[in-house]
């Protein structure tokens, strides 16, 4: 059984900064992409950044310049550094991670952390 775990969420100020964490825990093998989404009331849940195996990154238009994602291979962790926040970064972020396991065969299945609020404001 595999889960993943998000911390760091919370409330601040507009301009302020908020670093979300989310671990991956189980019988892992390997992890390939690492992603964070976000999902605002009433709206569809968005990515907000991904991470790739090889550590190559891509974002949002909304958060290029402000947001960083990070990864720690070893920890099977997921980070993403939230700077010069606005009230429309207010959401829910979900952690993503495609995860390979071992059920009558090695396969990569495709997880989902609770979520954590992120709050903003203005």
């Amino acid at each position: 059984q595999v889960q993943l775990v998000e911390s760091g969420g919370g409330s601040v100020q507009a301009g302020g900064s908020l670093r979300l964490s989310c671990v991956a825990s189980g019988t892992i093998f390997s992890v390939d992409h690492m992603a964070w989404y976000r999902q605002a009331p009433g709206e569809q849940r968005e990515l907000v950044a991904i991470i790739e195996s090889d550590s190559s990154t891509d974002y949002a238009d909304s958060v290029k310049g402000r947001f960083t994602i990070s990864r720690d291979n070893a920890k099977n962790t997921v980070y993403l550094q939230m700077d010069s926040l606005k009230p429309e970064d207010t959401a829910v972020y979900y952690c993503n991670a495609a995860v390979q396991i071992y059920y009558r065969d090695y396969r990569f299945l495709n997880y989902w952390g609770q979520g954590t609020q992120v709050t903003v404001s203005s």
